[in-house]
């Protein structure tokens, strides 16, 4: 029985391949796209799979294939209670309001009608999000009742584009003041040419309309903070917002000290990752009158997002000095779950996988 990893270079597998190959795991690559993928699995132990929002194509089918491999009893990462509301903000607020979980108030409309109406009853500026997309891509500040009218028309009417070409430039142009280097100006150049050659993903993904979600907006947040909990581990660092701009994602303005992450917020995101059951997940947060309250969530993060971290919070909420890669400790959870690991490499059992171990009566179910 062999650890079956789907390999796609610059994804998670990079670093999975690796760290079986230095630990003796026993492993195979398959690819999750092929038409015999369920052949391919027939000696596999689990599923490690990195899909993300950047592949149009595991959009289509990846949360349905997780379903169908968790009802053959093959575990799989990320299994369901940690992906399926994976880049679907309309599903987050749902699903964070079941469980109670401290969470930006948010509104969704299926109607133009409702939404309207709305807009004429609630204060303003408000926050207006895609259900889909990552750092501040379709992003933005409804400032006035009229504002918040003419995208909620458009939302109802010829939609948005998942990928805002324009955005995307000037986020480039951002980058390329901050950073001053090569790398920034072939990205500024590459923005230029993807307004007249569009890839893939901006050619197949259907437009977003239909619907409208608005957030409310928490003003003097300076920064907010992203907290990610792998296991019994809590990583943390603050990014800060850009000038003259409310958003913080995509910013690249990191700060990993451990000293700038309010506890709350941990132990926050330690409880409500406990309640999804999840194997990965990050959460972001800001202040909402000394309050921390979650924005969003989403299972993964650029690979290289964490390595910087000096370490990380328990559960219990002490810190452990010495920084790691976050894509190891994904799978020495998973490996130790299927019990692939030799006693020579064998890890001592951390609450997470004792909990994987717990009578289901123990354990806070929401998917089953």
């Amino acid at each position: 029985m062999k650890l079956c990893i789907n390999h796609q270079p610059g994804s998670y597998s990079d670093r999975w391949i690796d760290y079986c190959q230095r630990n003796g795991i026993p492993f195979k690559i398959i690819n999750c796209r092929d038409t015999d993928i369920i052949d391919q699995l027939e000696d596999g132990s689990g599923l490690m799979w990195h899909w993300d929002l950047t592949d149009f194509r595991a959009a289509l089918f990846a949360r349905q294939l997780t379903i169908l491999f968790e009802k053959k009893g093959i575990k799989v990462f990320p299994d369901v209670n940690t992906s399926w509301h994976y880049d679907d903000k309309i599903g987050q607020k749902y699903l964070l309001e079941a469980i109670n979980a401290p969470m930006v108030k948010t509104y969704v409309f299926y109607t133009k009608k409702d939404a309207l109406k709305w807009a004429e009853t609630v204060s303003f500026p408000k926050v207006f999000k895609l259900r889909c997309g990552a750092g501040s891509s379709n992003v933005r500040l409804a400032k006035s009742k009229n504002h918040a009218k003419k995208l909620i028309r458009r939302a109802f009417g010829k939609g948005y584009k998942p990928i805002d070409p324009i955005g995307r430039v000037k986020e480039r142009f951002w980058i390329l003041k901050r950073d001053r280097n090569l790398k920034a100006l072939k990205l500024v150049a590459g923005g230029f040419a993807r307004l007249m050659l569009p890839n893939e993903k901006e050619n197949f993904s259907p437009k977003e309309k239909g619907y409208i979600y608005f957030q409310e907006f928490i003003a003097h947040n300076s920064y907010d903070t992203r907290l990610v909990v792998i296991g019994n581990r809590c990583f943390g660092l603050r990014r800060y917002c850009r000038p003259g701009d409310f958003r913080a994602s995509g910013s690249g303005l990191l700060d990993y000290n451990p000293d700038s992450i309010d506890i709350r917020m941990v132990e926050i995101a330690h409880e409500t990752a406990v309640k999804l059951r999840s194997q990965s997940m990050a959460f972001d947060f800001i202040l909402d009158e000394s309050v921390p309250k979650i924005i969003e969530i989403s299972y993964c993060h650029p690979i290289d997002f964490l390595d910087k971290c000096p370490g990380y919070w328990d559960r219990d909420l002490n810190w452990h000095e010495g920084s790691s890669l976050a894509q190891e400790f994904i799978l020495d959870d998973f490996v130790q779950s299927l019990n692939l690991f030799s006693e020579k490499t064998k890890l001592p059992e951390t609450k997470s996988t004792i909990e994987m171990n717990m009578p289901d009566s123990e354990k806070i179910v929401l998917i089953d």
